[in-house]
């Protein structure tokens, strides 16, 4: 489990597929790599993944087919940026909101408004029953980072980037037509699908 705040920014050094299988190699701060193990898992933009190898700064992961093919990993290539962060612990303080690492579906960037400091970003999901769950004011985390939902229109939302999320993580290097991992708040999830399960009962019974 993770909160949204993101604690580092890796580099894709290399991808390779051998056996099915991607290994994706991600470099970051020795700072962050500290005290990691193989099998841990990190947060990379929003998945959740297994550590599977640690050499000096660089982190290795497995990726199977069906991670790439529902994330945002199928347009990856080596010297792009990630968000990183390490699950937390049962003292650690809940800074952003509860993320599973469970990307629910991907995003494209529709437009951007750029002021002095900080940014809006107008995103599309690609399956449009994902509006179900985005609400205004609402949490959801878009490549790991966990934001405030700002605008809700009927098919797509938008989100404020402020300063220190812009210097923080890679959003700032977003432009229009980039794709993000999106992950709807799992209460929100939970509480829609509960509603809409006894409504359907409620007619049901009718």
């Amino acid at each position: 489990m993770f909160t949204g705040i993101i604690q580092s920014i890796g580099k894709i050094k290399n991808i390779i597929f051998k056996k099915d299988i991607y290994w994706i190699y991600i470099e970051t701060s020795k700072k962050f790599i500290k005290n990691l193990k193989i099998g841990e898992s990190i947060s990379n933009n929003g998945c959740c993944l297994t550590i599977v190898n640690l050499h000096k700064n660089i982190i290795s992961f497995h990726l199977i087919k069906q991670t790439i093919k529902i994330t945002t990993f199928k347009k990856i290539k080596v010297g792009d940026y990630i968000n990183l962060e390490k699950p937390i612990k049962v003292n650690d303080p809940l800074g952003g909101h509860v993320v599973l690492g469970h990307v629910t579906d991907i995003g494209i960037i529709t437009n951007i408004i750029n002021y002095a400091f900080s940014k809006i970003l107008w995103i599309k999901p690609n399956n449009i029953l994902q509006m179900n769950y985005i609400f205004q004011k609402g949490s959801i985390c878009i490549d790991g980072v966990s934001l405030t939902i700002d605008k809700k229109l009927k098919n797509k939302f938008s989100v404020n980037i402020i300063p220190k999320t812009l210097y923080k993580t890679t959003l700032s290097k977003k432009n229009i037509n980039n794709y993000v991992n999106i992950e709807t708040d799992v209460y929100t999830r939970n509480t829609v699908k509960t509603v809409e399960r006894l409504y359907n009962n409620i007619k049901f019974f009718k």
